[in-house]
């Protein structure tokens, strides 16, 4: 067993983002400035979209953006089940109703067909994820989306890096991505927002920081002109400087990042094979890159273990694990809210995965021994487990 504990996690920082970070605290501007333009561009320029507009954190995003649709009481948007609480709990506070559908068992990706057969009169938008890395098959909810005539919104939380076809994720179309701890790439906290439509860009930017007719660090000045008025009410969901540098100096190493997470999961995956109580998620069948955000796996119903008794056996043997996640519809404020959102088996994959899914180590500064502690760790737990059930049914 191990001696240290191997958390799911962990951000790999190096020297380099340290004195980035340094830099600005060196610099007596560390609020948001140059350097959110600069990791603004970044993700521009790495993304091939036409403007991004960075937040304190992808919520804060999603937000501004709801905001900005008029999203309120009649609306409807329809999103997975599976997925993070925070679309849906946007949803809730603006008075709008999430329309949950399901995914499919093996990616946990929402298909356009079921999206479409949830779309109604009162459909705003649709809000589907690419999950854990992959992506979902943007072309099926382009169609889906215009002929419908309602608005495409990407959950890219995951996504940063990822390729659908031969095209770059938030490169066409309106997205948001994370840049939480956890994610491929991180800013500490931090979101940033994409997207081709110039005029619904300013307004995030206005939105994002009290509803001034400037932004928060005008480019051609260091701060803001007295004259600046509130054009209309805003937030304060800027992003700081500080954590702008980071993720910044983080985006120069993403394609490192995702080479190394990818170079882990296929270790995983080739150890894990002949393990018959586990089953990895599947990648999708459309051509495309995966930023392999997550290593998630499903106990079958050859485990011996429930999905809970799995993560506190691993935790005793120092393996860190996390749920990513558990539906929406299951939390105990939207079971009573929505008591028939899974209802004859219309979310019965959501459910399915809910009850078996962990995600496992998986970050760059791991290594092939990590990987393998691992493994070790998930077989005796299984072997002990079993021993347990075979020493009680003899007994």
């Amino acid at each position: 067993m191990r001696s240290t504990f191997l958390p799911f996690c962990r951000p790999s920082i190096d020297d380099a983002d340290i004195a980035a970070v340094e830099a600005v605290l060196r610099s007596g501007w560390i609020t948001t400035g140059p350097k959110t333009a600069e990791l603004e561009e970044a993700v521009r320029l790495r993304t091939g979209a036409a403007h991004a507009v960075a937040f304190c954190n992808g919520t804060a995003a999603m937000h501004c953006l709801f905001l900005a649709a008029g999203l309120g009481p009649g609306d409807e948007v329809v999103t997975p089940s599976m997925t993070w609480v925070s679309t849906v709990n946007l949803l809730e506070l603006l008075g709008a109703t999430p329309v949950f559908v399901d995914v499919d068992r093996d990616t946990l990706l929402a298909s356009p067909e079921a999206m479409e057969a949830a779309i109604t009169p009162r459909t705003k938008a649709i809000v589907p994820v690419h999950y854990a890395g992959a992506p979902v098959d943007l072309d099926g909810f382009r169609r889906v989306a215009s002929k419908h005539g309602v608005a495409l919104w990407e959950d890219s939380a995951h996504a940063i890096g990822t390729r659908y076809r031969n095209e770059e994720i938030g490169a066409a179309g309106t997205g948001i991505f994370s840049l939480h701890p956890i994610k491929n790439v991180t800013s500490g906290e931090g979101g940033v927002f994409v997207t081709d439509d110039a005029e619904l860009a300013a307004r995030m930017r206005r939105l994002r920081f009290h509803g001034l007719g400037a932004d928060a660090h005008d480019r051609n000045q260091q701060g803001r002109s007295p004259q600046v008025e509130v054009v209309e009410p805003g937030l304060k969901y800027n992003l700081p400087d500080m954590n702008a540098a980071l993720g910044t100096s983080q985006m120069k190493k993403l394609d490192a990042f995702t080479a190394k997470r990818d170079e882990l999961v296929r270790l995983y995956r080739a150890r894990l094979a002949e393990v018959e109580e586990l089953s990895p998620l599947a990648d999708p069948a459309w051509p495309h890159h995966h930023a392999r955000h997550l290593m998630i796996v499903r106990q079958t119903d050859a485990s011996p273990l429930s999905r809970d008794a799995f993560m506190a056996a691993l935790k005793s043997r120092n393996i860190g694990t996390g749920i990513h996640f558990k539906g929406v519809h299951r939390h105990a404020y939207y079971r009573a809210k929505y008591p028939g959102a899974g209802a004859d088996g219309r979310l019965a994959h959501s459910d399915w995965n809910t009850d078996r899914l962990c995600s496992i180590p998986l970050f760059p500064d791991m290594n092939e021994s990590d990987v393998q502690d691992v493994v070790d760790a998930i077989k005796d737990s299984y072997s002990e487990a079993r021993t347990a059930v075979a020493t009680g049914a003899a007994s």
